[in-house]
């Protein structure tokens, strides 16, 4: 159970981290090439694809998280700093995506449909300084996980 609890972490950490790092530096620069309706449309696409694998990621983040953390390791106490690190920006992670998915994407996606470009644009360039940051913090925490601990 506890190979298969890191194999689901180590996934979801790579499918949510690597979205972003696809998201910002392959497909934004790719779309810059379409005209703003077009580009705008894609993302809302893009958006409605990869956003159900990231609620997906969280929630098995979550469970093999604190499976890992209280059922092998014997909770906060027993774990190196590294531990602690990771659980904190994770959490962040999630904080960010919670309040890009509900307070920007969902007034995005409406824009889209409405056809209200400029209100559109304005959104997904807040997205994607969400984007950034997460993608920041998330390899921070991958260079936290997998480097420090070997130090």
């Amino acid at each position: 159970m506890h190979a298969l609890a890191i194999i689901l972490h180590v996934l979801s950490a790579v499918l949510w981290i690597g979205g972003l790092f696809f998201s910002y530096m392959v497909l934004r620069p790719s779309a810059l090439s379409l005209q703003p309706p077009e580009r705008l449309r894609l993302w809302a696409a893009v958006f409605k694809k990869f956003f159900p694998w990231v609620w997906l990621a969280i929630v098995l983040l979550l469970l093999t998280g604190y499976y890992m953390l209280f059922g092998v390791f014997g909770g906060f106490k027993n774990t190196a700093p590294y531990i602690h690190t990771m659980h904190l920006l994770g959490w962040i992670m999630m904080a960010l995506f919670i309040y890009l998915y509900f307070k920007l994407y969902l007034p995005f996606k409406s824009a889209v449909a409405s056809e209200s470009w400029p209100i559109a644009a304005n959104l997904l360039n807040r997205i994607r300084h969400v984007v950034l940051i997460n993608l920041l913090i998330g390899v921070s925490l991958l260079i936290v996980v997998y480097v420090t601990p070997r130090l």
